[in-house]
């Protein structure tokens, strides 16, 4: 009995991996994307461009700005860089990308559950602004054990009971995609909480934390969304998504004690203004080293399908 393309209803006779294709989507699906590295780099002068408009606006116009205006600029801020990192880690997907709609109904899941647990659990519950920046101790445990392990959980939730049983979630490579929608749906509201607690965020270096953090939280979310995929191809065993969870929070509170402890003068001579930026930068690289691991995975599991 022949099977159906993925794609179309035509009789499929070819393979990738576990995906059967007819003759015409076999070649388009083989066929490397030149088009892919054009797309990354669109997203990546997209960025660019809204760090250095924001950061134009923030020195010529803020005071012309101000109030509602400069509030509505960096709730826009927070949404446009989410749609750009969105975008980004769903092209990685070449074969056959997820829906549409289900990586929506991730992203705004986590959304939600930031909003309605995980805000609430930190500042209610926890109380984390009382004592968490007091000392480096402080931000190092409560980083990891209090916000690192209470974000990726919610994360990891928004992914286990919504799309996991779901015939479309078929590889590793969908954790990550779908992952990485849940951090993106997170990050927008602690962006936006930020936004509304400072009344408007500072356009310049606030753009960079925005992108930054975003980055960050999609990507820790993708190492959680790795390891899902993994047990829902393979036999794991018991401690296998504790150990996701847990490797996925302590980047958490790596990210947050180095833009934060770093960029208080933690590390060398306090006070600086340029320490700030150090950890601004030290934190980004973080960021952006596990987006690469994230991405070389992706690479790897893609190849493999196309071996078989």
């Amino acid at each position: 009995m022949s099977e159906i393309c993925r794609v179309c209803d035509r009789a499929g006779t070819h393979r990738l991996g576990s995906y059967v294709f007819c003759d015409t989507h076999y070649e388009h699906a083989r066929r490397s994307r030149g088009s892919l590295w054009k797309a990354d780099l669109a997203s990546v002068v997209v960025l660019v461009a809204v760090v250095v408009v924001m950061g134009v606006i923030d020195a010529v116009l803020q005071r012309a700005l101000g109030g509602t205006a400069l509030l509505w600029a960096g709730l826009a801020l927070s949404l446009v860089i989410s749609v750009v990192w969105l975008a980004f880690f769903y092209r990685r997907d070449r074969y056959e990308p997820e829906p549409k709609g289900m990586v929506l109904q991730v992203f705004v899941l986590a959304a939600l559950l930031a909003w309605a647990v995980g805000n609430p659990l930190a500042e209610g519950v926890f109380r984390s602004s009382d004592w968490l920046y007091r000392t480096a101790w402080a931000q190092i445990l409560g980083g990891v054990l209090v916000l690192g392990f209470s974000q990726e959980f919610l994360k990891y939730a928004a992914v286990r009971f919504s799309v996991y049983n779901s015939a479309e979630f078929d590889e590793r490579t969908d954790g990550i995609i779908y992952g990485t929608a849940a951090g993106l749906g997170y990050a927008l509201v602690l962006n936006v909480a930020l936004v509304l607690d400072s009344g408007g965020v500072d356009l310049g270096a606030g753009s960079i934390r925005i992108v930054l953090t975003a980055l960050a939280h999609a990507s820790f979310a993708g190492v959680t969304g790795y390891f899902l995929g993994s047990q829902k191809l393979e036999p794991r065993p018991l401690w296998w998504m504790p150990l996701g969870v847990s490797v996925a929070a302590l980047l958490n509170g790596a990210f947050f004690y180095l833009r934060g402890a770093v960029a208080q003068g933690g590390i060398g001579p306090a006070g600086g203004v340029s320490y700030a930026w150090a950890g601004l930068l030290l934190a980004g690289a973080l960021a952006v080293l596990v987006a690469w691991g994230l991405a070389i995975l992706i690479r790897r599991d893609l190849a493999k399908a196309e071996a078989a």
